[in-house]
């Protein structure tokens, strides 16, 4: 699966800065996923699950709303709050 520039930002700083393949969040409108390729896109996020794919596996995380973007350059997720789970 081709992968995709990933930023995920929060007011402490970067959470995730590389690769991923997909990435799962929960919009305003619903459940969302992301891969390489994906149209260009500004969509608000509610609080859910975030899942960040890579070649290593799959990362979940608890997501407090915040904003999501895709370019063609970089898919970059700015949340409130993003707490990895273990």
């Amino acid at each position: 699966m081709r992968a995709f520039h990933l930023q995920i930002i929060t007011p402490e700083g970067v959470c995730f800065d590389g690769e991923s393949t997909q990435l799962s969040v929960r919009s305003t409108e619903g459940e969302l996923a992301i891969l390489a390729g994906h149209i260009p896109l500004v969509t608000a996020l509610t609080t859910g699950e975030c899942r960040v794919y890579t070649d290593s596996g799959v990362r979940k995380a608890a997501c407090t709303g915040g904003m999501l973007t895709c370019t063609k350059d970089v898919t970059r997720l700015f949340s409130t709050d993003f707490r990895w789970k273990e």
